[in-house]
């Protein structure tokens, strides 16, 4: 029976990694984005054990995981025509799974309206665009140029992704609340993006190395504002009494209790006598506060969708 020592089967994984023993380094930043993005692709499974318990998407979108499938298999793509790049295979690989498993709970469980959409964003993206891409770069575009040219396809999405979260700034900044910024989700993803750019950096590919720069500062920037608006207080329309319309963490729900709300108290008129005519013009239909008081208190439950993050392993 064949033995290895620790240190042979270390190097084994490293070249099975398509890394050279002179990157162990890489090899390790590399492993650890693996863990890290298999973790944030395994987030949503909350909100679809809710959609499967409750046999509903409850107006969640499906755009979230329809531009998360096209990022793994455009950035699978780029790692088969460059080579030695499995680590960005096994992750994406496993992001393609993850996320078509999402699609389809999301389609059996949708309105038809919902599963149209999406049916026609996922032939757009993933058939229409992915496909433009891969027949261009294979006929029109050969040897190094083939690289280059598909490296900077994957930069130019993975920065559209990045700058998408800049709404939700706004929004922080303008309700004072980050209630539509959680910090967990924040810091996981700065962590990611560290860690793949140490791990383009190190194997000096500069196409997984560049967004990773941009999606760190966002990083940064969100969990800066986290702390700045932590113990704020959230900023109220005063004219209708709400807060600001914005998304709010996927996992919640806001109860409005509609009669609390609208419920003005009511004379007593049963001792006191009146004309006629002001009997008839109480006969007349009361207003919606009236209403809502003579009608028994009922909670509204809300449910309000929030666009999640996009994992963009690069």
């Amino acid at each position: 029976m064949i033995q290895f020592s620790k240190l042979e089967v270390c190097n084994l994984c490293i070249a099975m990694a398509g890394l050279s023993l002179e990157h162990p380094w890489a090899f390790a930043f590399g492993l650890l984005g693996n863990v890290i993005s298999f973790a944030s692709y395994l987030a949503p499974i909350p909100t679809f054990y809710r959609i499967y318990k409750s046999k509903s998407t409850e107006g969640f979108q499906s755009v979230p995981y329809v531009v998360a499938l096209f990022s793994a298999m455009l950035w699978i793509y780029y790692a088969l025509v460059k080579s030695n790049e499995s680590l960005l295979i096994t992750i994406n690989a496993a992001g393609c799974f993850i996320e078509t498993i999402y699609i389809v709970m999301y389609l059996a469980y949708a309105p038809r309206k919902a599963k149209v959409f999406t049916a026609k964003i996922l032939l757009l993206l993933n058939v229409g665009v992915f496909g433009l891409i891969l027949l261009s770069t294979l006929f029109l575009v050969h040897g190094e140029k083939r690289v280059v040219s598909l490296g900077w396809v994957c930069v130019a999405f993975s920065v559209s992704v990045f700058v998408a979260p800049l709404s939700i700034i706004g929004r922080v900044i303008k309700t004072r609340s980050v209630e539509y910024m959680p910090f967990s989700l924040s810091l996981s993803l700065t962590l990611s993006a560290v860690v793949w750019f140490l791990y383009g950096l190190l194997i000096k590919d500069k196409y997984v190395a560049l967004p990773n720069i941009l999606g760190f500062s966002f990083g940064l920037v969100q969990m800066g504002l986290y702390m700045f608006y932590m113990n704020a207080t959230p900023v109220v329309d005063g004219k209708e009494g709400k807060q600001l319309e914005g998304k709010l963490p996927a996992e919640e729900h806001v109860v409005v209790n509609i009669a609390k709300l609208s419920a003005t108290p009511e004379k007593n008129y049963s001792n006191e006598v009146h004309p006629v005519t002001e009997m008839a013009a109480r006969a007349a239909p009361r207003s919606c506060a009236a209403e809502a008081v003579a009608a028994p208190e009922k909670e509204a439950v809300l449910t309000v969708d929030v666009a999640r993050p996009v994992q963009v392993v690069v």
